[in-house]
């Protein structure tokens, strides 16, 4: 299926559509692309209209701003479904993408059948995790693509890291193309972004919650807090996975979302 473009404040956003049926948005996360949901929208897109979107600076997307804030990424996200008319979804976000379809449900949740948490959480990131991504945007600075080549295995379990060697190659040469300015914009969105506790509190809609339990960047005994906080919560936790869970654990993720879905409308 061919991707598509639509302009937002003059910067080209790029997005794939495909299949019928209800709609679901995938949101990749921090150096990925709208790519990494192709097995699952081969699959998906039988029963329901799968939504693929390259968020700012990432993929095919033009940078939007030298801060790509997540309220900022959300209103791309909402340029798109405005432009194709779509009223109402579900949305599941990984990583980054987690945090954008949080700032999503914040300003445009009557949107919203239901939200999806993909390896990513509410929290805000401590003065700790400022600092760090501070450190992490002076070495995007000084030498950006060794920083995309270190950074991409360990979101992987030791022992998927050779497993799937392949597909963290592919990952790596594809980081690789985005601009240093693209990452340190969404490095500075994340560094800023807010607390959405609260929010997952009074949503009227299900919340569904991915993770690993050897996860570094969504540590199993923080994330598990979040859960009992909607109205609504289902959950997938899953031994032996790190932070990407669509390639470690494929069928498994790729049921619980097509579950979720179907319960969302």
């Amino acid at each position: 299926m061919n991707k598509k473009r639509v302009l937002y404040h003059n910067k080209e956003v790029c997005y794939r559509r495909q299949g019928e049926g209800k709609t679901l948005v995938l949101l990749h996360g921090f150096l990925e692309s709208m790519d990494i949901w192709d097995h699952f929208t081969e699959r998906l897109s039988m029963k329901y209209e799968v939504l693929l979107i390259d968020l700012p600076g990432h993929g095919n997307s033009k940078m939007q701003a030298e801060s790509h804030s997540m309220e900022l990424m959300a209103e791309v996200v909402n340029a798109v479904l405005e432009h194709l008319e779509i009223e109402h979804c579900t949305m599941i976000g990984h990583s980054m993408g987690g945090y954008v379809a949080l700032a999503f449900a914040a300003q445009y949740e009557a949107k919203l059948k239901g939200l999806g948490i993909f390896h990513s959480h509410a929290f805000a990131d401590s003065t700790e995790g400022k600092i760090n991504r501070g450190r992490a945007i002076q070495v995007v600075k000084e030498q950006h693509k060794d920083f995309i080549s270190a950074f991409i295995p360990d979101l992987f379990t030791p022992e998927n890291k050779e497993r799937y060697a392949k597909e963290i190659k592919l990952m790596q040469e594809t980081s690789r193309k985005m601009s240093k300015e693209a990452v340190i914009a969404a490095l500075e969105g994340m560094r800023h972004r807010t607390d959405k506790q609260k929010l997952l509190k009074k949503l009227d809609i299900p919340v569904l919650f991915i993770i690993g339990k050897q996860d570094p960047r969504t540590p199993l005994d923080k994330t598990i807090q979040l859960i009992a906080l909607p109205k609504h919560s289902e959950s997938l936790i899953l031994d032996g996975v790190a932070h990407m869970g669509y390639i470690e654990a494929f069928e498994e993720t790729l049921a619980c979302v097509d579950h979720f879905v179907a319960i969302c409308h």
